[in-house]
């Protein structure tokens, strides 16, 4: 079940508002996550949708949230943006469609991939709350 655009200003924040809905970007080393490595997953913070886990996690130097790889079976979709006269690959939630970030090929191995997340599009959930079947 999808929200309006009133129902998501009134449960998410200014920056995840702006972030998710509008596909803003925050500013580098501002977001609550991009040193955060607390052990647990990463969701949609519009839907809840599992995105990552904290073992793909790491620090790319670039001030945001970065992972080599979704979570197995997650909901992303990834979509070509020619924005800002680049071309880069957009990350939404397929679920609710929310704007994550982007995925880059500059990421380390086994992937190569660095998925480039803003902090305002995710939620997380510690290990002790994750069941073990869903891991």
């Amino acid at each position: 079940m999808k929200k309006t655009d009133q129902e998501y200003k009134k449960s998410l924040s200014d920056i995840e508002y702006k972030v998710t809905r509008e596909a803003a970007t925050e500013r580098p080393f501002s977001g609550k996550y991009w040193d955060h490595w607390d052990k647990g997953r990463y969701t949609c913070v519009c839907c809840g949708t599992p995105l990552f886990l904290s073992e793909t996690k790491f620090d790319a130097g670039c001030g945001w949230p970065s992972y080599n790889q979704p979570e197995e079976g997650s909901a992303i979709k990834e979509i070509r943006d020619t924005t800002h006269g680049m071309i880069r690959t957009e990350v939404r939630c397929a679920n609710c469609d929310a704007h994550l970030g982007h995925v880059f090929d500059d990421g380390p191995q086994p992937t190569g991939l660095r998925y480039c997340i803003n902090s305002a599009s995710l939620s997380f959930e510690p290990s002790s709350n994750v069941k073990p079947t869903e891991k």
